[in-house]
């Protein structure tokens, strides 16, 4: 399993991601990941308008320029936030420049995206045709990566490319419904879950294994992570946490050792990537990835 890290986007000083990425390099990290939001949604307090985000595509170039050892993707980029042809030509760009590294994983949103596409200008639809819209455009921009053209249908324009220099980057759709396992199923070439205990993990890639058939599709987790060194340094964090009034709905905490039986269940579960935002100080990601050394 590969063990990837989502990097800190919520702020204005490029530094702290890039430094995060530097010491994933360091800490053998096999890749980073970025958010796609223009500012930060409900679940990422403190949220609103009036708080900073840097771009997904272009913090990842960054990235991919300093630390050509490490895959670099997005988790997820929504599909109703650029035109298929700019999606297309951003990711190949990215795979290029990281000498085939890339991932471009893709999803629809959910309510909380909602007042991104407000503020912005951008057409919100409703859910089934979101999901429609992603289908779509992992069909067409799939097209556009292998040399050829996309016809065009309901939601996504005809594509004729080519993209010069061209990538291939790997296709990862992520979501929770059953329409969205479809959608992964059909098209990608992985589906990323976001949050997931070890048992709805490994219920959801039963149905997507059931849904592929005999379509190779690679599950992956995402999630929170709140890891303490031990019990003691695990309760002083939850404590510091509760002090500043932010919850731990949708975190995974744990101990170090903890950790490593999770992503054990994981991997055992079929997980090919484990993808961790680290909750609490900065030296967490060092507390990560010790718990998860290989041996």
């Amino acid at each position: 399993m590969k063990i990837g890290v989502s990097l800190p986007v919520f702020t204005a000083d490029p530094a702290r991601p890039l430094e995060v990425a530097a010491r994933a390099a360091e800490l053998g990290f096999d890749g980073v990941f970025s958010p796609d939001h223009f500012f930060p949604p409900t679940f990422y307090p403190p949220s609103g308008p009036d708080r900073p985000a840097l771009e997904a595509f272009t913090l990842l170039a960054a990235v991919s320029a300093r630390h050509p050892s490490l895959h670099v993707g997005t988790l997820v980029a929504r599909v109703t936030l650029r035109a298929p042809g700019l999606l297309a030509k951003q990711a190949a760009a990215l795979d290029h420049m990281s000498g085939g590294r890339a991932i471009l994983a893709l999803g629809t949103g959910d309510g909380a995206s909602k007042p991104e596409h407000d503020m912005y200008g951008f057409p919100f639809p409703s859910a089934p045709a979101r999901v429609e819209q992603l289908e779509e455009t992992v069909r067409a921009i799939g097209a556009l990566f292998r040399d050829g053209a996309w016809p065009g249908g309901v939601h996504v324009p005809p594509l004729s490319g080519p993209l010069l220099p061209p990538g291939d980057p790997e296709i990862w759709v992520g979501g929770r419904s059953r329409a969205v396992l479809g959608v992964a199923a059909r098209v990608a070439d992985a589906w990323n879950a976001w949050g997931y205990d070890v048992d709805a993990f490994a219920s959801q890639v039963a149905v997507l294994r059931e849904l592929a058939g005999d379509r190779p599709v690679s599950p992956t987790w995402g999630g929170i992570a709140l890891v303490g060194e031990d019990a003691a340094d695990l309760e002083r964090l939850l404590s510091e946490r509760a002090t500043k009034g932010l919850s731990v709905d949708g975190v995974w905490t744990g101990t170090a050792q903890e950790l490593q039986g999770f992503v054990g269940a994981l991997g055992e579960a079929g997980a090919t990537w484990f993808v961790v935002l680290p909750a609490g100080p900065a030296d967490r990601l060092d507390v990560i990835a010790t718990a998860l050394a290989p041996g």
